[in-house]
C-alpha cells in the first residue's frame, strides 16, 4: 500500500469517525486491529485515534490496544504510541523459527519478535500480548516446545496460542487443495495443545479462553466483550460493527471504501438483524470459549445432548452454567454442534 492510499485511507476513517451515529458514547475498550497498525506512519495512526477518543470519550479504566508486527515498530513508535493513551499491545509474532516465518510469508524475522516485546516494555508498556501458532506446516512437538519457552523468556502479561487454520482463498488454502501442504497429524496437533495446556499453568497463566493466557488481571477486556455478545463500534475498510442486534460489515476495498465515504454513500456492504435463535447459536458458540462457560438458563441448549456430553465428558455442569472439561477444549467445535 502506498503513501497516498494510506494518507486518503487514514483521512477517510477519521471522517467516518467523526460522522459516527454513536458519537459521545463511551469506550471501555478501544482496538486498533484487523491487520497491521503499525504499518502506516505514526502521525496517520494517531490522528485517527485522537479522533476516536474524541468520538468515545473513554472510560477511566479503557483499555486501548494496538495490534503490531514485530517488523513495523521500534522503540520510538511504541513511545509515541504510549504518551498519546494507548495502554496495551499485541505483538503478531506467529513463530520464532524462521523457516515457519518464510512459509507464513511474514515480513519479520525471529529476532524481531524479542526486538519488539523489548521496545514495548522500554516505552512504558506493562500490558503485552504475544501471538503464536501451533499446528504449522513440518512442525514438530519439539520445535512447538521451543516456541513456548521463547515465548515464556520474554515475561509478556498474555499469549494467545493458536491453532492454524486453513482459511479459503489463501495460499494454504489451495496447497491444502491439493494435497501439497504437509501438517502435524490431528494427533499430534492435539498434543501440542495438550502442552501449551500443562506449559501455561506450570508459568502461573490463567486459561481464560480456549486460545488464550493471562497472567491474573491481564485477560483482553476487548476481546471478552466479543466473547459475552456486548455491542461494538467498527469504523474503517472491512471494520466490523454490532450495535441494537445488527451486525454490519464496512466496504473492505481501501479505494472503494474511500470513495464511499468522500461521497457520503452508504459504508456497509454486509448487514444483518440478528434473530433470537442466532444470538443463542452465538452465545453457545462464543461462551463456551470461555473457562467460565455459559449459563444453562439462557443458552437454553439441548437437554438430552447435555445429558450426553457430559456422561461422556465433554462437559461439567457447575452452579447452573455448563463448561468445557480438558477433554472438551481438544473437541470445541465438536460440542458446540451437538449443542445447537
Amino acid at each position: 500500500m502506498n503513501g497516498e492510499i494510506i494518507e486518503r485511507t487514514s483521512r477517510a476513517i477519521v471522517s467516518e469517525i467523526r460522522n459516527s451515529p454513536h458519537k459521545g458514547r463511551p469506550a471501555k475498550t478501544i482496538f486498533f486491529g484487523g491487520g497491521t497498525p503499525t504499518f502506516i506512519p505514526i502521525k496517520q495512526l494517531l490522528s485517527i485515534f485522537d479522533e476516536v477518543v474524541k468520538t468515545h470519550p473513554p472510560h477511566k479504566s479503557c483499555e486501548i490496544t494496538s495490534e503490531a508486527n514485530p517488523g513495523t515498530v521500534d522503540r520510538e513508535k511504541f513511545s509515541e504510541m504510549r504518551k498519546a493513551g494507548f495502554n496495551r499491545i499485541s505483538i503478531g509474532g506467529q513463530s520464532f523459527d524462521k523457516n515457519d516465518l518464510i512459509r507464513l510469508e511474514r515480513i519479520h524475522e525471529s529476532d524481531d519478535i524479542a526486538r519488539a516485546v523489548g521496545g514495548a516494555n522500554d516505552a512504558g508498556f506493562e500490558n503485552i500480548n504475544l501471538d503464536l501458532m501451533f499446528g504449522l506446516p513440518h512442525q514438530s512437538m519439539n520445535a512447538w516446545e521451543s516456541n513456548l519457552k521463547e515465548a515464556i523468556e520474554l515475561k509478556t502479561t498474555h499469549l494467545s496460542l493458536y491453532n492454524l487454520t486453513i482459511e479459503p482463498n489463501t495460499k494454504f488454502y489451495k496447497l491444502h487443495l491439493r494435497g501439497q501442504l504437509q501438517l502435524p497429524p490431528e494427533s499430534l496437533q492435539a498434543k501440542m495443545y495438550e502442552k501449551t495446556l500443562d506449559t501455561m499453568q506450570e508459568n502461573g497463566f490463567h486459561h481464560y479462553e480456549i486460545s488464550n493466557f493471562a497472567k491474573p488481571g491481564y485477560e483482553c477486556r476487548h476481546n471478552l466483550c466479543y466473547w459475552y455478545g456486548e455491542e461494538y463500534a467498527g469504523y474503517g475498510p472491512g471494520a466490523v460493527e454490532q450495535v441494537n442486534n445488527i451486525r454490519s460489515t464496512n466496504i473492505k476495498h481501501p479505494i472503494h471504501y474511500c470513495e464511499a465515504v468522500e461521497n457520503h454513500l452508504d459504508l456497509n456492504c454486509e448487514k444483518e438483524t440478528l434473530t433470537e435463535k442466532e444470538k443463542r447459536i452465538e452465545e453457545i458458540m462464543l461462551g463456551l470459549r470461555l473457562d467460565e462457560g455459559i449459563s444453562i438458563s439462557s443458552a437454553k441448549p439441548n437437554e438430552q445432548k447435555l445429558e450426553q456430553l457430559t456422561r461422556d465428558g465433554f462437559i461439567q455442569r457447575d452452579n447452573g452454567r455448563i463448561k468445557l472439561t480438558r477433554k472438551g477444549k481438544l473437541f470445541c467445535n465438536t460440542v458446540v454442534l451437538e449443542l445447537i
